[in-house]
């Protein structure tokens, strides 16, 4: 594999909002937004900066470009990015649930991220009664010119704003889910789209510190909300009123057994959508914790496969103990190459190939030939004196593989001191 290259000396991002990377093919470029923090490099000077990080993928250069200073020092924050069909760049970001305000930024020409027009903003205060917003999810439907950003906001469930300028401006659009709160927050959700006329999403209950969680899986298609079967759940999707996303389907039950381990407090990882319609999706869950909420010492990774039919779920590899002490369910996480499903970027601090602990987070490349049943691991990263967390394969070109990744040391979301480094190679 290539040489690892550091893309942004200080840096990190949550999953929940997409795409966090892109390349461009048509400048052969690869942009990654981050939040840095006040413990890297530029200090509090620069903690809570919204920012891209540009590479030119032939030369290797990099700059950073700034969308907003010193918004917060939270990876929540990390902008969502998306290439509008006259090339230029939309970057869509909030803050963690402490404003009202969606924000977005265009860049002034196309494929060109260095400069960008003014910052607008979408205030979500009377439809949430000031209880804030999080999260920028942005998928654009060819056949319905919409282009959607899914948000967490109305009783913080995930809610949606519309364009149909491609990203100039955004109203209301309705609610995607909603039910009772328990705990902190509504359903964890992640989508993929197929850029055309579908959406599909998996979703929590709530987090899964406050609820023992199930997973399900649904899509958006013709202005109306599906289950897998391709049944219709609810009124339209653009509409504040909305079905609780326990009608859809459930691809991982709470209390499901998996080699001897009951499997609790579940929670969203990745999807990802191949050109003939398969999906593959990364799950998290809790082994072995009873009593409940006593043991997070044993994380276990899950991939979901779906084949139009039915959905299949096999256990990945071991996630080892909660990442942070204070968020019991965090762990390095997973990511799907969305140019070959078969093909996995895990870390963790367990080796998949012997179950041995290790010192720190380490990247290791898993690849299946049955559907998720079994797994080949290579080590990406190995021996490494920190910790390597939240891989993302990049979208956007398939002959290029760009796997990304933060390594450092991180305490809380809002705390870390770690650098954004990649794999960038062309694919065989």
């Amino acid at each position: 594999m290539a040489t690892v290259q550091l893309i942004n000396d200080n840096g990190a991002w949550c999953w929940f909002q997409d795409e966090r990377a892109l390349i461009d093919p048509v400048t052969n470029t690869l942009l990654v937004g981050s939040i840095p923090a006040p413990e890297g490099p530029g200090g509090e000077a620069r903690a809570g900066n919204v920012e891209i990080a540009v590479v030119d993928l032939a030369t290797g250069d990099s700059e950073v470009v700034v969308l907003h200073e010193r918004l917060e020092t939270d990876d929540h924050n990390t902008a969502a990015l998306f290439i509008r069909p006259d090339g230029r760049y939309l970057a869509m970001y909030t803050k963690h649930k402490t404003d009202n305000l969606t924000r977005w930024r265009i860049s002034s020409a196309p494929h060109d991220a260095t400069a960008w027009e003014p910052e607008q903003s979408f205030d979500w205060a009377e439809l949430t009664d000031g209880r804030g917003v999080t999260y920028s999810n942005l998928h654009h439907l060819a056949d319905e010119g919409r282009l959607y950003n899914f948000a967490r906001a109305i009783n913080d469930d995930p809610s949606i704003l519309v364009s149909t300028d491609d990203g100039t401006t955004f109203d209301f659009g309705g609610k995607l889910f909603t039910r009772p709160k328990i705990g902190y927050v509504n359903g964890y959700t992640r989508y993929v789209s197929n850029g055309t006329d579908r959406i599909d999403l998996i979703t929590t209950d709530h987090h899964p510190r406050d609820y023992n969680n199930s997973i399900y899986h649904g899509y958006i298609s013709g202005g109306a909300l599906h289950s897998s079967d391709g049944t219709v759940v609810g009124g339209p999707v653009l509409d504040e009123q909305a079905p609780s996303q326990v009608e859809l389907t459930t691809i991982l039950a709470a209390g499901s057994e998996f080699a001897g381990a009951t499997i609790t407090h579940a929670w969203t990882t990745d999807i990802r959508r191949a050109p003939d319609g398969r999906l593959a999706a990364i799950l998290t869950g809790r082994a072995g914790d009873d009593p409940e909420n006593s043991n997070f010492s044993d994380h276990r990774f899950f991939y979901g496969t779906f084949d139009g039919g039915t959905w299949q779920v096999h256990h990945l590899a071991k996630a080892g103990g909660a990442l942070l002490p204070h968020e019991e369910d965090y762990t390095g996480l997973v990511a799907i190459d969305p140019y070959d499903l078969d093909s996995v970027y895990a870390s963790t601090p367990i080796d998949p190939r012997d179950d041995s602990a290790l010192d720190h987070h380490e990247i290791f490349h898993g690849r299946t030939t049955d559907g998720g049943a079994s797994w080949d691991w290579t080590p990406v990263t190995e021996n490494s004196d920190v910790d390597n967390l939240r891989p993302i394969v990049v979208p956007g070109d398939p002959a290029t593989r760009a796997v990304l990744w933060f390594r450092g040391s991180m305490t809380a979301s809002q705390h870390y001191r770690c650098e954004v480094v990649g794999l960038i190679e062309k694919r065989p």
